[in-house]
Protein backbone atom coordinates (compact mmCIF):
# COMPACT_ATOMS: atom_id res chain seq x y z
CA UNK A 1 0.00 0.00 0.00
CA UNK A 2 1.26 3.51 -0.85
CA UNK A 3 0.49 6.74 1.03
CA UNK A 4 -1.32 9.31 -1.08
CA UNK A 5 0.19 12.81 -1.32
CA UNK A 6 -3.00 14.80 -0.64
CA UNK A 7 -3.86 17.92 1.35
CA UNK A 8 -6.99 16.51 3.03
CA UNK A 9 -7.96 13.17 4.55
CA UNK A 10 -10.77 12.42 2.10
CA UNK A 11 -13.72 10.30 3.23
CA UNK A 12 -13.20 11.16 6.90
CA UNK A 13 -14.41 13.61 9.55
CA UNK A 14 -11.48 15.87 8.68
CA UNK A 15 -13.43 16.96 5.58
CA UNK A 16 -16.24 18.52 7.63
CA UNK A 17 -14.78 22.08 7.75
CA UNK A 18 -15.02 22.34 3.96
CA UNK A 19 -18.46 20.74 3.44
CA UNK A 20 -20.44 24.02 3.50
CA UNK A 21 -18.22 25.65 0.88
CA UNK A 22 -18.18 22.42 -1.13
CA UNK A 23 -21.99 22.37 -1.08
CA UNK A 24 -22.13 25.93 -2.40
CA UNK A 25 -19.86 25.00 -5.31
CA UNK A 26 -21.90 21.92 -6.15
CA UNK A 27 -25.16 23.88 -6.11
CA UNK A 28 -23.82 25.88 -9.03
CA UNK A 29 -23.40 22.77 -11.16
CA UNK A 30 -25.84 20.94 -13.43
CA UNK A 31 -25.82 17.15 -13.12
CA UNK A 32 -26.48 14.98 -16.17
CA UNK A 33 -27.75 11.41 -16.32
CA UNK A 34 -25.22 8.56 -16.42
CA UNK A 35 -25.13 6.72 -19.75
CA UNK A 36 -23.66 3.60 -18.12
CA UNK A 37 -24.55 1.94 -14.80
CA UNK A 38 -22.49 3.49 -11.99
CA UNK A 39 -21.65 1.36 -8.97
CA UNK A 40 -20.97 3.85 -6.22
CA UNK A 41 -18.23 3.49 -3.62
CA UNK A 42 -20.51 5.48 -1.31
CA UNK A 43 -23.37 2.98 -1.31
CA UNK A 44 -21.70 -0.13 -2.74
CA UNK A 45 -24.64 -0.39 -5.17
CA UNK A 46 -25.76 1.01 -8.51
CA UNK A 47 -26.54 4.67 -7.81
CA UNK A 48 -27.75 7.76 -9.69
CA UNK A 49 -24.92 9.98 -8.34
CA UNK A 50 -26.75 13.07 -9.68
CA UNK A 51 -27.33 15.23 -6.64
CA UNK A 52 -25.54 17.71 -4.42
CA UNK A 53 -26.29 15.60 -1.34
CA UNK A 54 -24.68 12.56 -2.91
CA UNK A 55 -21.33 14.26 -3.59
CA UNK A 56 -21.22 15.92 -0.18
CA UNK A 57 -21.70 12.51 1.41
CA UNK A 58 -19.16 11.02 -1.00
CA UNK A 59 -16.33 13.32 0.09
CA UNK A 60 -17.12 12.79 3.80
CA UNK A 61 -18.18 9.15 4.30
CA UNK A 62 -16.27 5.87 4.13
CA UNK A 63 -15.34 4.16 0.86
CA UNK A 64 -17.24 0.87 0.38
CA UNK A 65 -14.89 -0.58 -2.21
CA UNK A 66 -15.38 -4.22 -1.20
CA UNK A 67 -19.17 -3.84 -1.41
CA UNK A 68 -18.80 -2.32 -4.88
CA UNK A 69 -16.70 -5.30 -6.03
CA UNK A 70 -19.35 -7.69 -4.72
CA UNK A 71 -22.03 -5.77 -6.61
CA UNK A 72 -20.22 -5.83 -9.96
CA UNK A 73 -19.44 -9.53 -9.49
CA UNK A 74 -23.16 -10.14 -8.97
CA UNK A 75 -23.81 -8.29 -12.24
CA UNK A 76 -21.65 -10.84 -14.08
CA UNK A 77 -18.62 -8.58 -14.45
CA UNK A 78 -15.44 -10.68 -14.84
CA UNK A 79 -12.84 -8.01 -15.59
CA UNK A 80 -12.20 -4.45 -14.45
CA UNK A 81 -10.24 -1.61 -16.07
CA UNK A 82 -8.87 1.00 -13.65
CA UNK A 83 -8.88 4.48 -15.15
CA UNK A 84 -6.44 6.35 -12.97
CA UNK A 85 -2.81 7.43 -12.65
CA UNK A 86 -1.61 4.06 -11.31
CA UNK A 87 -2.74 0.58 -10.28
CA UNK A 88 -3.68 1.35 -6.66
CA UNK A 89 -7.19 -0.12 -6.78
CA UNK A 90 -6.33 -3.01 -9.11
CA UNK A 91 -4.03 -4.47 -6.50
CA UNK A 92 -6.89 -4.63 -3.98
CA UNK A 93 -9.34 -6.47 -6.28
CA UNK A 94 -8.00 -9.90 -5.35
CA UNK A 95 -10.77 -12.14 -6.68
CA UNK A 96 -11.41 -10.23 -9.93
CA UNK A 97 -9.27 -9.70 -13.00
CA UNK A 98 -8.31 -6.04 -12.60
CA UNK A 99 -6.11 -4.20 -15.10
CA UNK A 100 -4.64 -0.73 -14.69
CA UNK A 101 -4.86 1.53 -17.75
CA UNK A 102 -1.91 3.69 -16.67
CA UNK A 103 1.30 3.13 -14.74
CA UNK A 104 3.39 5.77 -13.01
CA UNK A 105 6.54 6.55 -14.97
CA UNK A 106 5.47 4.64 -18.10
CA UNK A 107 4.39 5.82 -21.53
CA UNK A 108 0.61 6.24 -21.46
CA UNK A 109 -0.02 4.82 -24.94
CA UNK A 110 2.07 1.74 -24.23
CA UNK A 111 0.46 1.18 -20.81
CA UNK A 112 -3.06 1.50 -22.20
CA UNK A 113 -2.29 -0.82 -25.13
CA UNK A 114 -0.84 -3.39 -22.72
CA UNK A 115 -3.99 -3.12 -20.58
CA UNK A 116 -6.19 -3.80 -23.61
CA UNK A 117 -4.03 -6.82 -24.44
CA UNK A 118 -4.42 -8.24 -20.93
CA UNK A 119 -8.19 -7.78 -21.05
CA UNK A 120 -8.32 -9.54 -24.41
CA UNK A 121 -6.19 -12.38 -23.01
CA UNK A 122 -8.75 -13.08 -20.26
CA UNK A 123 -11.65 -13.19 -22.70
CA UNK A 124 -12.98 -9.62 -22.81
CA UNK A 125 -14.47 -8.82 -26.22
CA UNK A 126 -12.92 -5.60 -27.50
CA UNK A 127 -14.10 -3.24 -30.22
CA UNK A 128 -11.04 -3.78 -32.39
CA UNK A 129 -12.30 -1.38 -35.06
CA UNK A 130 -12.36 1.31 -32.36
CA UNK A 131 -8.96 0.31 -30.99
CA UNK A 132 -7.28 0.67 -34.39
CA UNK A 133 -9.40 3.54 -35.71
CA UNK A 134 -7.33 6.03 -37.68
CA UNK A 135 -4.22 3.85 -37.73
CA UNK A 136 -4.70 2.22 -41.13
CA UNK A 137 -4.72 -1.26 -39.59
CA UNK A 138 -6.32 -4.17 -41.44
CA UNK A 139 -6.96 -7.85 -40.78
CA UNK A 140 -4.43 -10.36 -42.11
CA UNK A 141 -4.56 -14.14 -42.25
CA UNK A 142 -2.30 -15.97 -39.84
CA UNK A 143 0.27 -18.28 -41.45
CA UNK A 144 -0.69 -21.93 -41.14
CA UNK A 145 2.66 -23.53 -40.29
CA UNK A 146 4.05 -23.01 -36.75
CA UNK A 147 0.55 -22.34 -35.49
CA UNK A 148 -0.88 -25.74 -36.42
CA UNK A 149 0.55 -28.82 -34.73
CA UNK A 150 -0.16 -32.49 -35.21
CA UNK A 151 1.52 -34.62 -32.57
CA UNK A 152 1.98 -38.38 -32.66
CA UNK A 153 3.74 -38.99 -29.31
CA UNK A 154 2.00 -41.48 -27.10
CA UNK A 155 1.17 -39.75 -23.85
CA UNK A 156 1.20 -41.78 -20.68
CA UNK A 157 -0.16 -40.73 -17.31
CA UNK A 158 2.13 -39.67 -14.48
CA UNK A 159 1.70 -43.10 -12.91
CA UNK A 160 3.75 -45.92 -14.45
CA UNK A 161 2.13 -49.03 -13.06
CA UNK A 162 0.66 -50.73 -10.03
CA UNK A 163 3.18 -50.37 -7.20
CA UNK A 164 1.58 -53.16 -5.17
CA UNK A 165 1.83 -55.51 -8.14
CA UNK A 166 5.58 -54.83 -8.21
CA UNK A 167 6.03 -55.62 -4.51
CA UNK A 168 6.12 -51.95 -3.49
CA UNK A 169 3.74 -49.59 -1.70
CA UNK A 170 2.00 -46.71 -3.44
CA UNK A 171 2.69 -43.23 -2.01
CA UNK A 172 0.04 -41.09 -3.69
CA UNK A 173 2.76 -38.55 -4.51
CA UNK A 174 2.81 -37.26 -8.13
CA UNK A 175 6.62 -37.52 -8.48
CA UNK A 176 7.54 -40.32 -6.06
CA UNK A 177 5.00 -43.01 -6.81
CA UNK A 178 6.30 -45.98 -4.81
CA UNK A 179 8.20 -46.79 -1.62
CA UNK A 180 10.05 -49.86 -0.36
CA UNK A 181 11.77 -50.67 2.91
CA UNK A 182 15.14 -52.40 2.87
CA UNK A 183 15.08 -55.60 4.99
CA UNK A 184 17.24 -55.71 8.14
CA UNK A 185 17.89 -51.96 7.99
CA UNK A 186 16.28 -48.63 8.75
CA UNK A 187 16.55 -47.49 5.13
CA UNK A 188 13.51 -46.46 3.13
CA UNK A 189 13.72 -45.98 -0.65
CA UNK A 190 11.19 -43.95 -2.64
CA UNK A 191 11.09 -44.23 -6.42
CA UNK A 192 9.66 -42.33 -9.34
CA UNK A 193 10.05 -41.63 -13.02
CA UNK A 194 10.07 -38.11 -14.51
CA UNK A 195 9.76 -36.81 -18.05
CA UNK A 196 8.35 -33.76 -19.78
CA UNK A 197 5.81 -36.07 -21.42
CA UNK A 198 4.37 -37.47 -18.17
CA UNK A 199 4.83 -34.24 -16.19
CA UNK A 200 4.54 -31.49 -18.84
CA UNK A 201 4.42 -28.68 -16.26
CA UNK A 202 8.07 -29.39 -15.45
CA UNK A 203 8.96 -28.32 -19.00
CA UNK A 204 7.89 -24.78 -18.00
CA UNK A 205 10.89 -24.46 -15.67
CA UNK A 206 13.97 -23.73 -17.79
CA UNK A 207 17.43 -22.58 -16.85
CA UNK A 208 19.23 -21.47 -19.99
CA UNK A 209 18.23 -24.00 -22.64
CA UNK A 210 17.65 -26.88 -20.23
CA UNK A 211 14.57 -28.19 -18.43
CA UNK A 212 15.60 -28.24 -14.77
CA UNK A 213 13.57 -29.68 -11.90
CA UNK A 214 13.19 -26.76 -9.45
CA UNK A 215 15.23 -26.81 -6.27
CA UNK A 216 11.93 -26.26 -4.43
CA UNK A 217 10.74 -29.58 -5.89
CA UNK A 218 13.78 -31.38 -4.44
CA UNK A 219 12.98 -29.94 -1.01
CA UNK A 220 9.36 -31.05 -1.38
CA UNK A 221 10.60 -34.58 -2.23
CA UNK A 222 12.76 -34.59 0.91
CA UNK A 223 9.81 -33.50 3.06
CA UNK A 224 7.62 -36.25 1.60
CA UNK A 225 10.37 -38.84 2.13
CA UNK A 226 10.73 -37.71 5.73
CA UNK A 227 7.04 -38.38 6.32
CA UNK A 228 7.79 -42.08 5.75
CA UNK A 229 9.97 -42.16 8.90
CA UNK A 230 8.12 -39.54 10.97
CA UNK A 231 10.64 -36.76 10.31
CA UNK A 232 8.91 -34.46 7.85
CA UNK A 233 11.02 -31.34 8.39
CA UNK A 234 14.29 -30.54 6.66
CA UNK A 235 17.08 -29.60 9.05
CA UNK A 236 19.38 -29.02 6.08
CA UNK A 237 19.46 -29.93 2.39
CA UNK A 238 22.31 -29.06 0.03
CA UNK A 239 21.75 -29.22 -3.73
CA UNK A 240 24.88 -30.57 -5.35
CA UNK A 241 23.87 -30.77 -9.01
CA UNK A 242 20.86 -29.65 -11.07
CA UNK A 243 18.39 -32.36 -12.09
CA UNK A 244 18.06 -31.84 -15.85
CA UNK A 245 15.28 -33.55 -17.79
CA UNK A 246 15.80 -34.59 -21.43
CA UNK A 247 13.46 -33.23 -24.09
CA UNK A 248 12.65 -36.87 -24.96
CA UNK A 249 12.96 -39.85 -22.67
CA UNK A 250 12.82 -39.96 -18.89
CA UNK A 251 14.89 -40.12 -15.73
CA UNK A 252 14.47 -42.50 -12.81
CA UNK A 253 14.33 -40.99 -9.32
CA UNK A 254 15.56 -42.54 -6.08
CA UNK A 255 15.22 -40.88 -2.68
CA UNK A 256 16.81 -42.73 0.23
CA UNK A 257 16.12 -42.05 3.89
CA UNK A 258 17.94 -43.54 6.88
CA UNK A 259 15.51 -44.01 9.75
CA UNK A 260 18.32 -43.97 12.34
CA UNK A 261 20.35 -40.94 11.25
CA UNK A 262 17.55 -39.18 9.33
CA UNK A 263 20.00 -38.71 6.43
CA UNK A 264 18.31 -38.14 3.05
CA UNK A 265 19.74 -38.26 -0.47
CA UNK A 266 18.16 -37.67 -3.89
CA UNK A 267 19.49 -39.49 -6.98
CA UNK A 268 18.60 -39.88 -10.65
CA UNK A 269 19.77 -41.70 -13.75
CA UNK A 270 18.57 -41.83 -17.37
CA UNK A 271 15.72 -44.33 -17.72
CA UNK A 272 17.33 -45.91 -20.79
CA UNK A 273 20.91 -45.72 -19.53
CA UNK A 274 23.16 -47.85 -17.33
CA UNK A 275 23.00 -48.03 -13.54
CA UNK A 276 25.09 -44.86 -13.12
CA UNK A 277 23.44 -42.60 -10.56
CA UNK A 278 23.94 -38.86 -9.98
CA UNK A 279 23.38 -37.52 -6.48
CA UNK A 280 21.57 -34.21 -6.72
CA UNK A 281 21.01 -33.39 -3.05
CA UNK A 282 21.79 -34.65 0.42
CA UNK A 283 20.87 -33.53 3.90
CA UNK A 284 19.30 -34.30 7.24
CA UNK A 285 15.65 -34.54 8.25
CA UNK A 286 14.07 -33.85 11.62
CA UNK A 287 10.82 -33.65 13.49
CA UNK A 288 8.58 -30.61 13.07
CA UNK A 289 10.41 -27.32 13.45
CA UNK A 290 8.59 -24.22 14.73
CA UNK A 291 7.13 -21.81 12.21
CA UNK A 292 8.88 -18.48 11.74
CA UNK A 293 7.32 -15.79 13.91
CA UNK A 294 5.66 -13.88 11.06
CA UNK A 295 2.12 -12.50 11.15
CA UNK A 296 0.59 -12.07 7.69
CA UNK A 297 -3.05 -11.87 8.80
CA UNK A 298 -3.07 -8.13 7.95
CA UNK A 299 -2.67 -7.90 4.18
CA UNK A 300 -1.06 -6.03 2.57
CA UNK A 301 1.27 -5.37 5.53
CA UNK A 302 0.85 -1.93 7.06
CA UNK A 303 3.30 0.64 5.72
CA UNK A 304 4.54 -1.55 2.86
CA UNK A 305 5.10 0.07 -0.54
CA UNK A 306 3.54 -1.70 -3.51
CA UNK A 307 5.96 -2.93 -6.18
CA UNK A 308 5.37 -3.22 -9.92
CA UNK A 309 5.38 -6.91 -10.91
CA UNK A 310 4.35 -6.55 -14.57
CA UNK A 311 7.88 -6.99 -15.94
CA UNK A 312 9.15 -9.48 -13.36
CA UNK A 313 9.21 -12.51 -15.63
CA UNK A 314 10.87 -10.60 -18.46
CA UNK A 315 13.65 -9.65 -16.03
CA UNK A 316 14.03 -13.26 -14.90
CA UNK A 317 14.08 -14.47 -18.52
CA UNK A 318 16.90 -12.02 -19.27
CA UNK A 319 18.80 -13.59 -16.35
CA UNK A 320 18.45 -17.06 -17.93
CA UNK A 321 15.40 -18.25 -15.94
CA UNK A 322 12.49 -19.15 -18.20
CA UNK A 323 9.11 -19.74 -16.56
CA UNK A 324 5.94 -20.97 -18.24
CA UNK A 325 2.41 -20.06 -17.12
CA UNK A 326 2.18 -22.57 -14.25
CA UNK A 327 5.31 -21.06 -12.66
CA UNK A 328 4.40 -17.39 -13.24
CA UNK A 329 2.59 -17.19 -9.93
CA UNK A 330 3.50 -13.75 -8.53
CA UNK A 331 0.37 -11.58 -8.72
CA UNK A 332 1.32 -8.61 -6.51
CA UNK A 333 4.20 -7.56 -4.27
CA UNK A 334 5.12 -5.00 -1.62
CA UNK A 335 8.30 -3.93 0.15
CA UNK A 336 8.92 -2.72 3.69
CA UNK A 337 12.57 -2.11 4.51
CA UNK A 338 14.53 -5.31 3.93
CA UNK A 339 11.37 -7.41 3.60
CA UNK A 340 9.44 -8.28 0.45
CA UNK A 341 5.85 -9.53 0.54
CA UNK A 342 4.05 -11.22 -2.36
CA UNK A 343 0.76 -12.77 -3.35
CA UNK A 344 1.39 -16.01 -5.26
CA UNK A 345 -1.09 -18.41 -6.82
CA UNK A 346 -1.32 -21.37 -9.16
CA UNK A 347 -3.36 -21.15 -12.37
CA UNK A 348 -6.92 -22.43 -12.08
CA UNK A 349 -7.14 -26.18 -12.56
CA UNK A 350 -3.59 -26.99 -11.40
CA UNK A 351 -3.78 -30.20 -9.35
CA UNK A 352 -2.23 -29.95 -5.89
CA UNK A 353 -3.35 -33.36 -4.56
CA UNK A 354 -0.45 -35.46 -3.31
CA UNK A 355 1.99 -32.59 -2.87
CA UNK A 356 2.77 -31.07 0.50
CA UNK A 357 3.17 -27.76 -1.36
CA UNK A 358 3.02 -27.81 -5.15
CA UNK A 359 6.62 -27.24 -6.42
CA UNK A 360 5.48 -24.59 -8.93
CA UNK A 361 3.81 -22.58 -6.17
CA UNK A 362 6.79 -23.11 -3.86
CA UNK A 363 9.23 -22.04 -6.59
CA UNK A 364 7.12 -19.00 -7.53
CA UNK A 365 7.26 -17.85 -3.91
CA UNK A 366 11.00 -17.31 -4.45
CA UNK A 367 10.60 -15.17 -7.57
CA UNK A 368 9.87 -12.04 -5.52
CA UNK A 369 13.52 -12.15 -4.39
CA UNK A 370 14.30 -10.36 -7.66
CA UNK A 371 12.00 -7.46 -6.69
CA UNK A 372 13.83 -6.55 -3.51
CA UNK A 373 17.55 -7.03 -4.19
CA UNK A 374 17.61 -9.40 -1.22
CA UNK A 375 20.70 -11.24 -2.50
CA UNK A 376 23.72 -10.00 -4.39
CA UNK A 377 23.39 -10.91 -8.08
CA UNK A 378 26.43 -12.13 -10.00
CA UNK A 379 27.47 -12.05 -13.62
CA UNK A 380 28.48 -15.74 -13.78
CA UNK A 381 25.02 -17.27 -14.08
CA UNK A 382 21.44 -17.31 -12.78
CA UNK A 383 20.99 -17.52 -9.01
CA UNK A 384 19.52 -20.86 -7.90
CA UNK A 385 18.77 -22.47 -4.52
CA UNK A 386 21.87 -24.10 -3.04
CA UNK A 387 21.39 -24.80 0.66
CA UNK A 388 18.10 -25.01 2.58
CA UNK A 389 17.93 -24.90 6.38
CA UNK A 390 15.02 -25.21 8.79
CA UNK A 391 12.24 -26.14 6.34
CA UNK A 392 8.88 -27.04 7.91
CA UNK A 393 5.61 -27.81 6.18
CA UNK A 394 2.69 -26.75 8.37
CA UNK A 395 -0.30 -27.29 6.05
CA UNK A 396 -1.05 -28.93 2.69
CA UNK A 397 -3.32 -28.25 -0.26
CA UNK A 398 -2.60 -24.53 -0.76
CA UNK A 399 -3.09 -23.01 -4.23
CA UNK A 400 -2.96 -19.30 -3.25
CA UNK A 401 -0.53 -18.04 -0.62
CA UNK A 402 0.99 -14.99 1.01
CA UNK A 403 4.79 -14.82 1.13
CA UNK A 404 7.27 -12.91 3.24
CA UNK A 405 10.96 -12.87 2.23
CA UNK A 406 13.71 -11.28 4.31
CA UNK A 407 17.48 -11.11 4.16
CA UNK A 408 19.32 -13.81 6.08
CA UNK A 409 22.83 -12.85 4.95
CA UNK A 410 24.39 -11.43 1.78
CA UNK A 411 23.38 -14.46 -0.28
CA UNK A 412 20.52 -15.92 1.75
CA UNK A 413 16.88 -15.26 2.58
CA UNK A 414 14.33 -16.52 5.06
CA UNK A 415 10.88 -17.47 3.82
CA UNK A 416 7.44 -17.61 5.42
CA UNK A 417 4.40 -18.81 3.45
CA UNK A 418 0.85 -18.59 4.78
CA UNK A 419 -2.62 -19.15 3.40
CA UNK A 420 -4.90 -16.21 2.58
CA UNK A 421 -6.02 -16.02 6.23
CA UNK A 422 -2.43 -15.78 7.51
CA UNK A 423 -2.19 -19.37 8.83
CA UNK A 424 1.30 -20.96 8.36
CA UNK A 425 1.81 -23.18 5.32
CA UNK A 426 5.62 -23.49 5.04
CA UNK A 427 8.63 -21.78 6.57
CA UNK A 428 12.35 -21.71 5.73
CA UNK A 429 14.86 -20.34 8.22
CA UNK A 430 17.56 -19.86 5.58
CA UNK A 431 17.92 -20.41 1.83
CA UNK A 432 21.36 -19.75 0.38
CA UNK A 433 21.49 -19.04 -3.37
CA UNK A 434 24.45 -19.57 -5.67
CA UNK A 435 25.05 -18.70 -9.34
CA UNK A 436 24.82 -21.66 -11.70
CA UNK A 437 27.36 -21.81 -14.50
CA UNK A 438 25.56 -22.68 -17.74
CA UNK A 439 28.23 -25.25 -18.62
CA UNK A 440 27.03 -27.47 -15.78
CA UNK A 441 23.64 -27.96 -17.44
CA UNK A 442 25.22 -29.70 -20.43
CA UNK A 443 27.21 -32.11 -18.27
CA UNK A 444 24.52 -33.17 -15.77
CA UNK A 445 21.85 -35.57 -17.03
Amino acid sequence: MRRLAVSHAFHSHLMEPMLAEFTTVLEGLTFGSAQLPVVSNLTGEVSDCGSVEYWVRHVREAVRFADSLSTVAGMGVTALLELGPDGVLSAMADDTVAVSALRDGRDEAESFTAALGRLHAVGVELDWAGVFAGRGAKLVDLPTYAFEHQEFWLRSSAGTGDAAGLGQSATGHPLLTAVVTVPDSDTVVLTGRLSVQTHPWLAEHRVGDGVVVPGAALVELAVHAGDEIGAGSVVELTIEAPLVLPEQGAVVLRVTVDGSTHAVSIYSRPADGDDSWTRHAHGTLGTDLPALAVDLAVWPPAGAEQLDVDGLYDVLADAGLGYGPVFQGVRAAWRAGDEVFAEVELPDGTAVTGFGLHPALFDAALHAIALGDLVEATATGPMLPFNWSGVSLHATGASTVRVRLAQAGTDAVSLAITDTAGAPVLSVESLVLRPLESARLSTVQ
